[in-house]
């Protein structure tokens, strides 16, 4: 049963990171590319999650930290970067 869960799993991260890729590749504005970047870290993270539960480990807990605050982090510096592009008033 195991395997079962753990194959149903592995081809839904793998989906949605292709996916994301595409939307990386392909997003029309930064906005989309940066989301579709979080949405790839998330899914990196939940993979490990699925792994550390399956082999009862906590090996990759401090790398599934890391990889949220990087992604996080990202994420507020873009947005903030956009919105401050926005709030300047064209000089035309």
């Amino acid at each position: 049963m195991m395997n079962f869960v753990l194959v149903v799993t592995a081809v839904i991260f793998s989906l949605a990171a292709a996916g994301a890729i595409v939307r990386i590749s392909r997003g029309p504005s930064l906005l989309d590319r940066v989301l579709a970047t979080d949405v790839l870290l998330a899914i990196l993270g939940g993979a490990l999650c699925v792994d550390m539960a399956v082999n009862r480990h906590l090996n990759n807990l401090m790398l599934v930290v890391a990889i949220s605050v990087i992604g996080f982090i990202g994420s507020v510096t873009v947005a903030r970067f956009v919105a401050d592009r926005r709030e300047q008033p064209n000089e035309s």
